[in-house]
């Protein structure tokens, strides 16, 4: 039975669909980034962040897309999150944690009964970018990717590690540990 979800909404080019360390995608649909290959898709459920690759070729595929890839400010960040906050609030959600990035988020979310987990994802980036607007700090379009990833947590082992992978993210980037008020621990 599914617990809960680990969550991962990326920002707009954080992660191509032909990056040459591979992705999830299997085929490219945007015209600008097919001088950069095909799709790379893999079929692990591992991260491949870490691979060595040719970080040039990601660049210039990145410089490539029609608009920058959104990178959050701190004070960018902080509206996600406070966007993150309202619509846990409005949609009765749990999240167990959480982490904003520069160009992406991580969540665990509890099962919810009544909304899947792509509008659970989708609720939350309309939340984040409605707030992002209404501080006058918004990009002048979406700053999400299409879509989203999400690894289903199926026991209580898998939701704690979720959960310290998502406490970490930011201490393991180099940035400081990040407690939102969006967050209801998980009681076992």
């Amino acid at each position: 039975m599914v617990l809960g979800y680990h969550l991962i909404l990326t920002g707009y080019g954080f992660w191509l669909p032909n990056d040459p360390r591979g992705s999830w995608s299997e085929v490219v649909r945007v015209f600008e980034l097919r001088p950069f290959g095909p799709a790379t898709k893999v079929h692990t459920k591992r991260s491949v962040a870490h691979v060595e690759h040719d970080r040039a070729q990601r660049a210039a595929a990145k410089r490539a897309l029609k608009h920058p890839p959104a990178r959050f400010t701190g004070k960018q960040a902080r509206a996600v999150a406070r966007g993150i906050g309202e619509a846990v609030e409005a949609h009765a959600l749990k999240a167990h944690a959480g982490a904003v990035m520069p160009d992406h988020v991580h969540l665990v979310v509890a099962r919810h009964d009544r909304l899947s987990i792509e509008d659970i994802g989708q609720r939350i980036k309309a939340s984040a970018t409605r707030r992002l607007n209404a501080e006058g700090i918004g990009f002048g379009r979406s700053p999400w990717a299409k879509g989203q990833w999400a690894v289903y947590l199926n026991d209580e082992s898998a939701v704690r590690r979720a959960i310290r992978y998502v406490e970490d993210n930011p201490i393991r980037a180099g940035f400081k540990r990040q407690r939102w008020k969006f967050v209801t621990p998980r009681s076992v």
